[in-house]
């Protein structure tokens, strides 16, 4: 079986010590997607939403939310981010999320990419569910990561 590196030897779970750790360039690359009615994303063209900026308020509340990551996941590390952005496209099914996360640290900012997706997918949400009771959250997932020991991971 491998070993879980957040369970200590009593099977207790605890905070991963990374002070030996190679500070890195370190990069996480996390995606989603916002699926919504047509007439909610003639809405968002129109910027007619009556909740206001829905892709600049979902911006920034993405890029907070990575800078607040280790205060929202148990056992998450915080780290010195030296770059945040997010990126929000409106699509013809809805909006699709990119958000990509540097730092140069002992740890990696996978979690903190992902929170970044799935904090602009539900603010997206919330501004849109008084006008689209249907809207769907899907598939946030990390798509890229590089740096520190095990090294690049793509999804092919």
């Amino acid at each position: 079986m491998t070993e879980l590196t957040h369970l200590n030897a009593s099977g207790d779970a605890h905070m991963v010590d990374v002070g030996a750790k190679q500070e890195t360039d370190r990069i996480a690359i996390a995606v989603g997607f916002v699926r919504l009615l047509p007439s909610t994303i003639a809405s968002l063209r129109d910027s007619t939403v009556p909740k206001g900026d829905v892709i600049a308020t979902a911006r920034i509340a993405g890029i907070m939310a990575a800078k607040k990551t280790s205060e929202l996941i148990p056992l998450c590390h915080p780290v010195p981010i030296t770059h945040s952005t997010v990126d929000l496209h409106i699509e013809d099914e809805g909006v699709a999320i990119s958000a990509t996360v540097s730092v140069h640290g002992r740890t990696g900012v996978e979690m903190e990419a992902l929170t970044a997706v799935s904090i602009a997918a539900l603010t997206i949400y919330d501004m849109v569910k008084a006008i689209d009771r249907s809207a769907v959250i899907e598939n946030v997932h990390l798509e890229y990561k590089a740096g520190g020991k095990s090294g690049e991971f793509k999804r092919s």
